[in-house]
């Protein structure tokens, strides 16, 4: 899997490269910050794409859910870690810009406040690519053995609501927040991220518990701790970000409602 590591450590730095040189000649008059910030959410759309393209290619292929085998469940987790790692170093480029650009410093070094604006700003993010990296591919890779793919062909697909959650932050950094572009595609960070990242738990259940004829409520005492443990870890988070999400879509409507009005 060494080319697949190599593919993915080449596309996702010269794909972010590329997307800064034609971003810094197309809008002038943007700053180093602007340009990386778009940057970065051309290439993690590009990510959720591919992701989501691969997990249900997986999902399709896989008729028996916990034997059946597809190379690109295993393949695609190779190609995500050099991603993961790239993600993880544009989160803290794109501060860099940031503490360069409004000068602070504050007495300490450049690295120092970026460090700093990165851990106050994006912690949960941060957490989230460093659990994956030294948790997530380790199992999936390793200890789950020749069992599970259809599963984790489930995991990916949990990216489908990137893309519109990258394309929303782009409107807002273009100041298009009050747009019916920027609406519509709230709408749809809404439900590509109810479905593919909450109802997704359920769904894997339904589809275990379909196979060996389980009650839907009844699969989690007939699956192992561990596993009920593992999913619970990886919902709890998805539920805090949907709440965020509408809460920010709350304010986006209802302020819309509000300006109608007046």
């Amino acid at each position: 899997m060494w080319h697949v590591l190599a593919a993915g450590s080449l596309l996702f730095p010269m794909l972010y490269l590329l997307c800064s040189r034609c971003a810094r000649k197309a809008l002038p008059g943007w700053s180093e910050a602007d340009c990386s910030l778009i940057s970065v959410r051309i290439v993690s759309s590009v990510q959720g794409v591919l992701a989501t393209v691969s997990g249900l290619i997986v999902i399709t292929s896989c008729k028996d859910v916990k034997s059946d085998r597809h190379w690109l469940a295993t393949s695609y987790v190779w190609f995500l870690i050099p991603y993961m790692v790239y993600d993880t170093y544009a989160m803290y480029i794109r501060h860099w810009y940031k503490c360069q650009e409004k000068r602070i410093v504050n007495g300490k070094d450049h690295f120092s406040a970026a460090m700093n604006r990165l851990l106050q700003k994006d912690f949960l993010m941060l957490v989230h690519h460093i659990v994956i990296l030294t948790i997530l591919v380790p199992i999936s890779l390793y200890v789950r053995g020749e069992i599970g793919d259809f599963f984790v062909g489930c995991l990916f697909v949990a990216e489908m609501s990137t893309p519109f959650v990258s394309l929303g932050k782009v409107l807002m950094q273009m100041n298009l927040q009050n747009s019916i572009l920027h609406k519509v595609n709230g709408a749809f960070v809404i439900v590509t991220f109810f479905v593919c990242r909450i109802l997704l738990f359920p769904f894997m259940y339904s589809a275990y518990g379909k196979q060996y004829g389980i009650p839907l409520y009844k699969v989690p005492f007939h699956i192992p701790l561990h596993c009920n443990i593992a999913n619970a870890s990886l919902i709890a988070p998805q539920i805090y970000w949907f709440w965020l999400i509408c809460k920010k879509a709350l304010r986006l409507y209802t302020n819309s409602t509000s300006n109608k009005d007046r």
